[in-house]
């Protein structure tokens, strides 16, 4: 571990040693994180459970969006009913509403086979859209992706947590890599001991 930590400070150059850990793992995700997570494509690879050819396999309700941190209040209404916002037990309206046309147009879809049902299905599914992709990286990429310039403190709770510690983030997971306190979050100095 001392020789590790040696590496990776002395550069990218001679920790090459930390492109050979390889990580894979299911992670599902709003659609507004993955395009963030797209900007990371050295050495990753992703494959998804495919909107394209998955998205009109089962009834789209309100679990097939992210909504942990919604707050209906801070959406404007311009009818005057929801001038004082929605109820707290509510998603809303505006919600119900969306999710309706969706599962209409995959319901047309899947009757007629209309591709034009489908085209508009995908046109207007909403960033919150959850999708699952196994992810492949290696410990350089994550801690290039972890690293106190880039996501760490990110303000999206799905990267760092920073509303709420409890709930899973991306953080969070890579803290949790056998060994990440010393390979991936050395920056914090943590000091090295042996796992009895």
């Amino acid at each position: 571990m001392k020789l590790a930590q040696t590496l990776i400070k002395a550069g990218p150059e001679h920790r090459k040693f930390l492109r050979q850990i390889f990580v894979s793992v299911d992670i599902t995700a709003p659609l507004y994180w993955w395009k963030e997570m797209d900007t990371y494509k050295v050495a990753t690879v992703a494959n998804s459970t495919s909107t394209m050819h998955k998205l009109t396999s089962k009834p789209i309700t309100i679990d097939c969006f992210e909504t942990d941190d919604m707050n209906s209040d801070l959406i404007y209404y311009s009818l005057p009913e929801y001038a004082g916002g929605l109820a707290e037990n509510d998603i809303g309206m505006l919600s119900d509403f969306m999710i309706e046309q969706l599962e209409f147009l995959r319901q047309k879809y899947l009757e007629t086979k209309d591709k034009r049902y489908w085209k508009e299905l995908v046109r207007w599914l909403p960033n919150g859209w959850l999708q699952t992709r196994t992810w492949t990286a290696n410990y350089e990429t994550i801690r290039a992706i972890c690293s106190s310039g880039q996501r760490r403190f990110h303000k999206l709770n799905e990267w760092s947590g920073h509303d709420d510690p409890s709930k899973n983030n991306f953080i969070k997971w890579a803290r949790e890599l056998p060994y990440a306190q010393y390979l991936i979050f050395d920056d914090e100095n943590i000091p090295f001991q042996i796992e009895k």
